[in-house]
C-alpha cells in the first residue's frame, strides 16, 4: 500500500517548462489514470514519479516520505512501458525472474513469486517458451507479470495497450482490470490517450493539458460535470457539440439563446449581472435525439450519416452559428436519410453552458484545476 502526494511538482528543460506546479493526491489502493492530448506532460509527469526524470521544483512524496532524490530502485516502483521490452533470449519464467535474481533473492522465494504472478496473468503455461512464440497480448502480460513479482508499492502503466491490435487491447484491457480487483491494496497509475481505458479502468481521472492539471474526478463526475470547456470536449467520443450562445435570462434557471438554435431553458443558475453576456453551449451527441414535435431546439439538413451498426452519427448542418455541422447519436435503426430536414432535442438536465473563459457555470466539486 502506498499514497503519493505531489506538491508544486515542475519538470523544465532547461527554459521549456513541462510540468507546471502540479498538485496532486493520490491515496493507497487507487487506479488512477492520466489522460491529456500529445504533449500535455502526462508521460513526463509518470516517468517523475518513477524517478526516471528529475522534478526541477515541488516536492514529490510516496508514503509519507520525501522521494526527490531517491534513485528509482529505492522507490518501491514498478514500470510497465509501451514496449515489452523483454529479454528475447530468455523464457517468460526468466524474465519474470531475472531482477529478483540480480537481487540475489532466495530461490524458493523467487520461483513462489513467478509462478503466483504467473497464474494470476494466466501465464503458467508458457512459462518455458520464449518471446517470440507469443503474442503481442501475452508479452504485455509477461511485463506486467515481470513487475508483479517485485512486490512493489506502486504500478506505473505508460500507454501499455498502444503497441496491441482493436482486439487484443480489449482483451488485455479486462486483464488489467481482473489484475486490479486481485490487488486491491496496490496503487497503480496509468497513462494512456485512449478515452475507453481510461473511463472503464480508472477510479479517478486526472486530465492534464499544457503541463496544467485541468480537473480530477471519476469517470461520471468528468463526464456529467466537465469543469470547463477542455474537459467537456476531451471527455466523451464524439465531442460534445459547442455552439456561441448569451444568457437572455439570469437566475436560478438560465434562459439560454443559442446561436444556430432556438431559446431553452437551462437548469444551471447564473449571476444576475450575466444576462446579455457571451457564453457558451454544450450538448453531447448521445443526449440529442429526434423531436416528435413541430419546435426542436434544432433544425437542420443531414449532411452525411456514419452508419456504425447499433448507432449512426448523424451530422447536421444547422446553419447560423455552427462552425461545423452537429453530431448527434442516434440508433442504428433511426430512420434519417441524408438531406432531410430533421428536428434535434434535448433534455434540460443534460445540457451544458461555460462562461467566456471556458470555465462551466455547474457548481463541481473540482479537486485540482489549471491556475
Amino acid at each position: 500500500m502506498a499514497n503519493l502526494k505531489l506538491r508544486s511538482v515542475e519538470k523544465a528543460y532547461g527554459s521549456i517548462k513541462i510540468l507546471h506546479g502540479i498538485d496532486l493526491d493520490i491515496q493507497s489502493g487507487e487506479f488512477i489514470v492520466f489522460v491529456g492530448p500529445s504533449g500535455c506532460g502526462k508521460s513526463t509527469l509518470l516517468r517523475s514519479i518513477a524517478g526516471l526524470e528529475e522534478i526541477t521544483g515541488g516536492t514529490l512524496e510516496i508514503d509519507n516520505e520525501v522521494v526527490n532524490d531517491v534513485p528509482p530502485s529505492k522507490r518501491g516502483i514498478a514500470m510497465v512501458f509501451q514496449s515489452y521490452a523483454l529479454y528475447p533470449h530468455m523464457t517468460v519464467y526468466d524474465n519474470m525472474a531475472f531482477g529478483m535474481k540480480i537481487a540475489r533473492e532466495d530461490k524458493a522465494e523467487i520461483d513462489r513469486r513467478v509462478r503466483q504472478a504467473a497464474e494470476i496473468l494466466q501465464l503458467t503455461k508458457y512459462l518455458d517458451r520464449l518471446p517470440k512464440a507469443m503474442s503481442g497480448g501475452q508479452r504485455q502480460r509477461v511485463a506486467i507479470g515481470r513487475a508483479i513479482v517485485r512486490n512493489p508499492k506502486v504500478f506505473l502503466f505508460d500507454e501499455p495497450l498502444s503497441n496491441l491490435d482493436a482486439a487484443l487491447r480489449v482483451a488485455t484491457r479486462i486483464e488489467i482490470a481482473k489484475l486490479k480487483e486481485s490487488m486491491p491494496n496496490t496503487t497503480m497509475i496509468y497513462v494512456t490517450h485512449d478515452q475507453v481505458e481510461a473511463m472503464t479502468l480508472a477510479d479517478r481521472i486526472v486530465v492534464l493539458k499544457d503541463g496544467h492539471v485541468e480537473q480530477v474526478g471519476s469517470p461520471m463526475q468528468l463526464y456529467k460535470k466537465p469543469g470547463n470547456l477542455f474537459v467537456a470536449q476531451f471527455i466523451g467520443s464524439p465531442a460534445m457539440n459547442i455552439l456561441p450562445a448569451r444568457v437572455a435570462k439570469a437566475g436560478a434557471t438560465t434562459e439560454v439563446a443559442v446561436d444556430g438554435g432556438s431559446s431553452v431553458s437551462v437548469p444551471i443558475a447564473t449571476p444576475a449581472g450575466a444576462a446579455g453576456t457571451e457564453i457558451s453551449f454544450g450538448v453531447r451527441p448521445e443526449d440529442l435525439y429526434v423531436s416528435k414535435g413541430t419546435k426542436a431546439l434544432f433544425e437542420g439538413k443531414v449532411d452525411y450519416i456514419e452508419q456504425l451498426g447499433e448507432v449512426q452519427l448523424v451530422y447536421v448542418d444547422i446553419g447560423r452559428g455552427a462552425d461545423r455541422p452537429l453530431t448527434a447519436k442516434l440508433p442504428g435503426n433511426a430512420a434519417v436519410e441524408r438531406g432531410q430536414t430533421l428536428r434535434l432535442d434535448a433534455d434540460s438536465g443534460d445540457l451544458h453552458i461555460f462562461d467566456a473563459n471556458g470555465s462551466s457555470f455547474v457548481p463541481h466539486e473540482i479537486e485540482a484545476k489549471a491556475a
